[in-house]
């Protein structure tokens, strides 16, 4: 009985010193107001570390054409039996236009290496409730230049569409992917370079 009481006893201050050390240790990090802080991209360069790096132009490319493939997989293709003409062209505007707005620029700002940094690879960059309605109807314009090239080249191939019997070169999610994304980065590209202009006027103007 003595000796589990002396047990008991020398355990005691190791106990309250362990308690004392986790209590200085909780202190010193409340009360730390010197602590350098750390940008995000520092933080996203550590998170990304060990994984394949990626040039973001890739990763860009790589989702519109996914996402614009997606959707002529699943409309186009999906409700081409149910509906047609320029009905079936709105059904996938709305889809097309939906798609970014929702889901591909988000995408793009999480590729971001810092705030805005993926600005330069979308039409509309900001997000707002009625920024659906422009990305639908910037949408549709793509869409009318995607079937200007296919008529464009079954025209070449096999001469007045209205009248040949078969298409040399049919709609199809792969094809239909590669030119959303080629014509969607052509008017971007357009819009960054008159940005650009308009802004290099201004500052000069506003430097005389």
């Amino acid at each position: 009985m003595a000796g589990k009481k002396k047990n008991k006893q020398s355990g005691k201050p190791a106990a309250e010193n362990y308690y004392d050390l986790k209590t200085d240790a909780v202190n010193r990090l409340v009360n730390a107001e010197s602590a350098p802080e750390v940008s995000e991209a520092e933080i996203r360069k550590y998170k990304s570390r060990g994984k394949l790096n990626i040039p973001t132009w890739l990763k860009v490319v790589f989702v519109k054409f996914w996402f614009s493939g997606a959707i002529c997989y699943f409309f186009l293709w999906g409700l081409g039996t149910y509906i047609s003409g320029l009905d079936l062209m709105f059904v996938l505007a709305v889809g097309l236009g939906l798609s970014v707005d929702l889901l591909v620029n988000n995408l793009l700002h999480y590729f971001e290496s810092q705030k805005g940094s993926a600005d330069k690879w979308m039409m509309i960059p900001f997000r707002k409730f009625w920024t659906i309605f422009l990305n639908v109807i910037y949408a549709g314009v793509l869409l009318y230049c995607i079937i200007w090239a296919y008529n464009v080249v079954n025209t070449l191939l096999v001469g007045d569409v209205e009248t040949a019997q078969t298409v040399a070169v049919p709609v199809e999610p792969i094809l239909f992917g590669l030119l959303f994304t080629g014509f969607d980065m052509l008017f971007i590209t357009i819009k960054n370079t008159i940005v650009k202009v308009v802004h290099d006027a201004n500052a000069k103007v506003s430097g005389k």
